[in-house]
């Protein structure tokens, strides 16, 4: 599967635009560059799925895992209504915990978030509140996985090199995140984001993903053959207490034929087999 794995990322952190360094021609072109991202991190292919493994290690060097299935479908054609399941398969104290998101980007609404516990068989609703907390003890947050809207920050075009656009992206309610801002570099060819630094009122950087590894995913799309970059491996690293986690994704898969029901709350409990292989 953000990023799907564009994103998921990347998470990863997508962002729309509302720009504050120009008018006219300059916005149009930032406007173009932050949609061109936000649907490459996010919402290539009709759906996607694929294997994701964690490695989340501290700042003592203990090393622990979580490896999950993830599945994405788009809802329509406008970046916006997208739904994710989640399935949970190593290590065993995590093993058939789910986490579905149906996401409402531009409706003026908080995405649906579910996470259901095995172990207390116990289906929680994640407030919007929590979208800034650890993702499952990852330095990942569940808002990475699933993408930042593109209406809950402000965005400017800093600079323009031979690879990257640079964003600097300001939250327009600066009280619901820990962050002031944060700074992409989004790669000119594939318009993925590459490299995200958030930093704080100080302007000192405490947090940073990073794509490691991209992949060029075959599929067909409408009868013909395309090829879709794909974020295969990615990490993330707290600056402030020295922890870091890599996503690797493995057995991609764009335009699968994901069916609507999958991403119902019925499956939480029961995921289907198609889930869990």
């Amino acid at each position: 599967m953000k990023t799907i794995f564009g994103l998921f990322l990347m998470a990863l952190s997508v962002f729309g635009v509302s720009v504050q360094c120009g008018a006219g021609e300059d916005a149009q072109s930032v406007e173009t560059i932050i949609a061109r991202s936000n649907h490459a991190s996010l919402y290539q292919g009709a759906d996607s799925q694929g294997t994701t493994t964690m490695t989340i290690t501290d700042k003592q060097g203990r090393v622990r895992k979580r490896q999950f299935n993830m599945m994405r479908k788009n809802m329509d054609a406008k970046d916006t209504e997208q739904k994710y399941f989640v399935y949970f398969i190593e290590p065993s104290d995590v093993r058939k915990m789910v986490f579905m998101v149906h996401k409402h980007v531009g409706m003026g609404k908080d995405d649906d978030r579910w996470l259901y516990m095995p172990s207390l068989d116990l289906v929680k609703r994640i407030a919007a509140s929590d979208k800034r907390t650890s993702f499952v003890g990852s330095d990942y947050l569940y808002e990475d996985i699933s993408g930042r809207s593109p209406e809950e920050d402000a965005h400017e075009l800093l600079e323009t090199t031979d690879r990257y656009f640079v964003v600097k992206n300001i939250p327009k309610n600066p009280d619901a995140v820990e962050f002031a801002s944060y700074i992409a570099h989004i790669d000119k060819t594939t318009f993925l984001p590459m490299k995200i630094e958030y930093v704080k009122a100080d302007n000192r950087p405490y947090r940073v993903i990073e794509v490691m590894d991209v992949a060029s995913v075959g599929a067909m799309e409408d009868g013909r053959q395309v090829v879709y970059p794909t974020v295969v491996r990615s990490v993330a690293r707290d600056l402030e207490n020295g922890s870091q986690t890599e996503m690797a994704f493995t057995n991609v898969r764009y335009n699968a034929g994901l069916q609507d029901d999958l991403f119902t709350e019925r499956y939480l409990r029961r995921a289907p087999k198609e889930v869990m292989q």
